[in-house]
């Protein structure tokens, strides 16, 4: 045999070894479902290989985010949530859920980062402000001078050997709506993560949690919703294996005596912030990411971006009018998630606002 069809011999018999050792190709197909949990639509998008294994794994995912509902629900006054607040002032510490003392040791920790500025005890305000929304008038002096009074982080104890937790103060009131979605987002990619699927997203609302990619990308496609939200996206992300959470007031705020009010509340004076502002936070995970835009529109975005860029692994974009313009406060890690100008040219990417 000559030594050129010896050699070719010996190449197509490696290649062909390669080709029989080379896994095959994944055969998926994207799939997308809806359903409201939290008074809001919660969307699944994920690749599976068919419908029977994406039918099982989503209403797994469903199954654990009505879970999480009715534990962290402060509508529900049957929720375990509402049912601890009930509880205040405590003699002593209440056994808790895993989920709840989880949600609730995350909170701690953000408002210990944040010096207060997120905080889940301002329950009592946020329902002065829900009214005040619906009826267009301000909250009493008198009663948001109580509900302040109730209010604040370190009147939450927490005693991890035993699991309990103990509210300090009367009339507390314990108010997850800034950080529950983020943690059912999370909660529900693990339960897709369980059935096999680990190419998914998953959104609800502002707060989104996103697995592996979609085959052939690097990455989930987001477009960022700007400052005025009918407009087109401000900046698009690429990202996978995060959490990403936008905060703002454009579609919650109310009008009233010509001054605007927004739906989050300062926990340190009462009041319902003024500013109109929106911040977009990307991190390790959606329970991380979610309220840290609440606490940046308390702290402001030059105080708040410096916080982020103190975080690992987190960046954050805040935009706020500012005298009859858009001011812009990007942290420095932001243009790492940024997807490049030519991924944006695409009716495929999800908008978070």
């Amino acid at each position: 045999m000559k030594i050129t069809h010896f050699l070719a011999a010996v190449a197509f018999g490696f290649m062909a070894t390669l080709a029989a050792a080379a896994p095959p190709l994944e055969k998926v197909e994207r799939f997308e479902f809806t359903e409201t949990h939290m008074a809001v639509d919660f969307r699944i998008v994920m690749y599976a290989p068919d419908q029977v294994t994406a039918r099982q794994a989503v209403d797994a995912a469903f199954a654990r985010i009505k879970q999480i509902d009715g534990i962290m629900s402060d509508y529900d006054p049957a929720s375990e949530l509402c049912r601890l607040s009930d509880t205040a002032p405590a003699a002593q510490g209440v056994p808790v859920s895993d989920d709840l003392w989880r949600v609730l040791e995350r909170a701690q920790a953000k408002s210990k980062a944040t010096d207060g500025a997120f905080d889940v005890t301002v329950g009592p305000l946020t329902r002065l402000w829900r009214r005040a929304r619906r009826t267009g008038k301000l909250p009493p002096t008198d009663a948001l001078a109580d509900a302040l009074a109730a209010v604040g982080y370190k009147n939450i104890e927490m005693d991890a050997s035993r699991h309990t937790v103990r509210l300090v103060k009367p009339n507390m009131s314990l108010d997850l709506g800034a950080i529950a979605k983020g943690y059912a987002s999370d909660a529900a990619i693990a339960a897709l993560r369980t059935k096999g699927i680990r190419r998914a997203l998953v959104a609800g609302s502002g707060d989104i949690s996103v697995g592996d990619p979609p085959p052939g990308k690097s990455g989930w496609l987001i477009a960022v919703a700007p400052l005025d939200a009918k407009g087109p996206a401000s900046r698009h992300l690429l990202v996978s294996n995060v959490g990403v959470s936008t905060s703002g007031d454009e579609l919650q705020h109310v009008f009233i005596d010509g001054k605007r009010y927004s739906h989050v509340v300062n926990p340190h004076t009462g009041m319902a912030l003024s500013e109109h502002v929106s911040s977009t936070i990307i991190g390790p995970d959606c329970t991380t990411t979610d309220g840290m835009g609440t606490a940046i529109s308390v702290m402001g975005p030059r105080a708040g971006v410096e916080l982020i860029d103190r975080l690992p692994g987190t960046a954050a974009f805040v935009a706020r009018q500012e005298g009859g313009k858009v001011a812009e406060y990007p942290s420095r890690r932001f243009h790492e998630f940024e997807a490049p100008a030519e991924k944006t040219e695409t009716k495929d990417a999800l908008r978070v606002e």
